[in-house]
Order: structure tokens, then sequence, then C-alpha cells
């Protein structure tokens, strides 16, 4: 999934990918949102050869974004808002490196743009500790297997998504009501 012209690319990494998905495909100004896997030593791996905790990927989210109508700035205020950045490689129950907290910037802009997020957020002390998430540059990135796509649309009375999805995009809901895409009429 490439950028097209006049877009931009950001990878995150925030937990669970199904989480950053649903949130980023509700924000206004995202193109398209795709889940997979960056920041590990394995071409092409498996979503059980990730939770192996042994290729060293992160889950993330590669959002293609419209800077006209959300700035990168934006789109990681969300990020730091819909998971704990507080926590290393966790994010409530879900343990292990797949789910650190991280940036992969596509750009010297977009690292200092993150830099600049993250001391906002650590002044403006929204979390309790201190912010644990990695800024490292662009890597390959291995998009997911297909039955993770849309899984919190496709699942949304599993278990995992009425407990741990759920709650993120309706505080993304509450907190950012002014960027919720809205239905076409």
């Amino acid at each position: 999934m490439i950028a097209q012209a006049g877009h931009e690319a950001a990878t995150l990494g925030g937990g669970c990918f199904w989480c950053l998905e649903a949130v980023y495909k509700e924000l206004r100004g995202v193109v398209s949102v795709m889940p997979g896997y960056a920041g590990g030593h394995v071409d092409n791996p498996t979503y059980e050869q990730v939770c192996g905790k042994k290729t060293g990927h992160a889950e993330v989210v590669r959002v293609v974004f419209d800077p006209q109508e959300l700035s990168y700035a934006d789109l990681l205020r969300v990020f730091f808002t819909i998971h704990d950045p507080t926590t290393k490689d966790r994010q409530g129950a879900d343990v292990g490196p797949q789910y650190r907290s991280i940036i992969f910037t596509h750009s010297p802009e977009q690292e200092a743009t993150a830099k600049a997020v993250m001391e906002e957020v650590a002044k403006a002390s929204i979390w309790d500790g201190p912010l644990v998430t990695e800024v490292v540059p662009e890597a390959p990135f291995w998009p997911a297997e297909p039955e993770h796509h849309d899984y919190f649309a496709r699942n949304p009375w599993s278990g995992y998504c009425r407990a741990v999805v759920a709650p993120k995009v309706l505080k993304f809901r509450k907190v950012f009501a002014d960027r919720v895409k809205r239905p076409a009429a």
C-alpha cells in the first residue's frame, strides 16, 4: 500500500492492530488503513510467527491520509489518546514485543513532528508515567493476513472486540467527535 500523490503514509504500533485500524478507519482525512507487521528481521511473517515473539515485529497499521485534511501531528494526537504509550511491550492484557508503542517515520519531518507531539503529550501529563514510545525510521511493512483486515467491523460481538476494541473506538469518538467521518448521505 503506497500513498498516492498528495497523500502521506504513517506506520504506527500501539498494541493490537485491530484497535488502531478500527479507530483510524473512522478518522476524517484517512484514506486507507492496513494492519500489518514492521520492525522485525523475518520477511513476510505470519501472525503466528509474530505472536511467537521471535521475529522482532510489532503489530502496526499503515495509515494513508490526506495532509490537506488531517495533519500528521493530529494523526499522532489520536494515536497517543487511544493506546497507553507508557507500558513497554504491553497494552492491557496483551503482552509481548509485538504490542510495543512505536512510530515508524517516513521522513525527517515526520520524525521531528513525532518527537514534538511526544513532548506535548508528556508536558500535558495525559498519562501517569513517562512515554516509552519508540520513534524509528520506516522499516519494511508486511500486510497482515486477510482475516485481520476490518476485524472489528466483521467481529463486533467477539469478546475481545467488545472488551478491548470497542472502548477505544468509543473513547476516540468522544474525545475527537469533531474528527469522526460522517456517513455519506
